[in-house]
């Protein structure tokens, strides 16, 4: 199956990217595998015909606005956020009329019709920086609360989440009381404040890479999806890395498959069309992030 993967994005010109949550088999078939800001911006390079995304849905639409002229495929329709559920326009709406002032900062894990409504996204990588590039003194920040409670401790400005209570299940499960800690903590921000407090770092998944390549330590628990662990043990095979916790995993990702790959490249499905209306208005933000990161 691997052979005819190769030879079927030969044939139709095709790249595959895959997040760092990927299984490790997925992973090693991929042409490039990242966190979700550094597959946005590898959507924008790709000199092919064909993305094959080997992720949730809403990264598989973020690479089909940034990309009007390729055909963008996802190999499962289920490939879901259950975060991006959190938050919808009419929701946005009316945080808008509440805080007519504010700017509205939405990270990546939203729907395109939500991401149609942002003066910006972010990713957890750059979601500081995002903020911190506004003029206005109050961000509505949705739809991860624990995220806009990281980027809060690291600004000035008035984060006001939207709505309160949104949080990705993978990384809310993990709390400080569970998690092992028998080695450099690493955290992802998008894991609840009390977890956040006791970390060695904080950091998105390309974030713990680039931590890891700079430290002299040799074991490293690593607090969000259990395939990160995966990727950093490709990345670092002379380093120790175990998950926080063993039952961190999230099922939209889980069902992206190498039969799926496969059968996605073979018959050009599933096709990831975003409308034409949202398409552009959510391109301006996502192109925003890209110039400010």
């Amino acid at each position: 199956m691997k052979e005819e993967i190769s030879r079927l994005k030969k044939e139709k010109n095709a790249v595959i990217l895959a997040h760092n949550y990927q299984s490790g088999e997925i992973q090693r078939i991929a042409d490039f595998v990242g966190d979700s800001l550094e597959l946005a911006r590898k959507a924008t390079q790709i000199d092919s015909d064909v993305i094959v995304f080997a992720g949730v849905d809403f990264m598989a639409e973020t690479a089909a606005i940034l990309n009007p002229d390729k055909e963008v495929l996802i190999p499962s329709q289920i490939a879901s956020c259950e975060m991006a559920r959190f938050l919808t326009p009419e929701i946005i709406k009316k945080y808008r009329e509440e805080y007519p002032n504010a700017q509205v900062v939405l990270y990546v894990n939203s729907t395109a019709a939500c991401k149609a409504l942002a003066d910006i996204t972010c990713t957890s990588a750059n979601a500081v920086k995002v903020v911190n590039s506004l003029d206005s003194d109050v961000v509505l920040f949705g739809p991860d609360a624990n995220l806009a409670y990281y980027v809060s401790q690291r600004t000035d400005k008035k984060i006001v989440p939207m709505p309160p209570n949104g949080h990705c299940y993978v990384h809310t499960n993990l709390g400080a009381e569970n998690v092992r800690r028998d080695g450099v903590l690493m955290v992802h921000p998008e894991c609840s404040p009390d977890l956040q407090k006791i970390a060695d770092v904080i950091a998105s998944t390309g974030g713990m890479i680039k931590y890891v390549r700079n430290s002299d330590a040799k074991r490293f628990v690593v607090a969000t999806e259990r395939d990160m662990v995966e990727r950093l043990k490709m990345e670092f095979p002379d380093r120790e890395f175990v998950p926080a916790w063993e039952n961190a995993i999230c099922l939209g990702m889980k069902q992206i498959t190498l039969k799926g790959v496969y059968e996605s490249l073979k018959n050009e499905k599933y096709l990831v069309k975003v409308p034409d209306d949202i398409a552009s208005k959510a391109r301006r933000a996502i192109e925003r992030m890209l110039e400010v990161s």
